[in-house]
């Protein structure tokens, strides 16, 4: 099996917000849509978007045992773990084990994320 597909389609247009869902415990601050999965590896790509003045420091930072990617395509987001404003444009390929996070924005911000929880590795001490 391999990661779903799809023709092309506009992922912001308003007739797609039908299609965002608020992550469990950030109701109302934190949504996702996502964009194409593989159920088998459990590799997915999505768009994960916060609401201004949304944060996550309740929750803690946040470490995978799987590598992924992100990039910051608009707005800004405060990284607790880096102490650092990751604004429009900024790029990261994590590896795993690499803490990120609280998060909080103040103008909100929409990241894409593309994890990959089938090359799970030791994330060590």
């Amino acid at each position: 099996m391999s990661k779903t597909t799809c023709t092309y389609w506009n992922a912001l247009a308003q007739d797609q917000q039908h299609r965002w869902h608020w992550l469990e415990g950030l109701e109302g601050q934190v949504e996702e849509l996502l964009l194409s999965s593989d159920p088998v590896s459990g590799e997915f790509t999505r768009l994960t978007r916060f609401q201004p003045g949304a944060h996550t420091t309740a929750f803690g930072a946040t470490v995978h045992a799987y590598p992924e990617e992100i990039l910051i395509v608009s707005g800004r987001l405060w990284d607790g773990a880096f102490a650092m404003w990751l604004e429009t444009g900024h790029y990261a390929s994590r590896p795993p084990g690499e803490v990120h996070g609280p998060f909080r924005t103040d103008v909100g911000c929409l990241v894409l994320d593309v994890s990959f929880p089938q090359r799970s590795g030791s994330i060590g001490a």
